[in-house]
């Protein structure tokens, strides 16, 4: 999937369709000073555990989401957000069919 064009109007929840069973991924901006992906979560689907090493925010735009950072659970509902910290181990499961947007800074 390409990324949408610039001075283009989005509805972020609108640029991925839930797949069953999936986790589908549209990135919206790569550059080296970091990356914003909008993702599909089928209700279940998870990201295992992982780090990475640049600060992260990630947004809920639809559903329930929980995210574990270093052994610690939080509950997100549409339109929260969290800060992922860097090197930190966090892994992300969906609760229900959710969206989320994902924003990674490298600078």
């Amino acid at each position: 999937m390409t990324a949408p064009q610039k001075r283009q109007i989005l509805q972020l929840a609108d640029l991925v369709d839930y797949q069953d069973g999936s986790i589908v991924s549209r990135p919206i901006i790569k550059s080296d000073q970091g990356n914003i992906t909008v993702f599909a979560f089928a209700g279940g689907q998870e990201l295992s555990e992982h780090t990475a090493p640049f600060d992260a925010l990630l947004h809920v735009l639809e559903g329930e989401i929980e995210v574990v950072i270093s052994g610690q659970a939080y509950h997100l509902n549409s339109q929260e957000a969290i800060i992922l910290p860097p090197n930190e181990p966090h892994a992300v499961k969906a609760r229900s069919r959710s969206k989320i947007i994902l924003t990674m800074l490298r600078a």
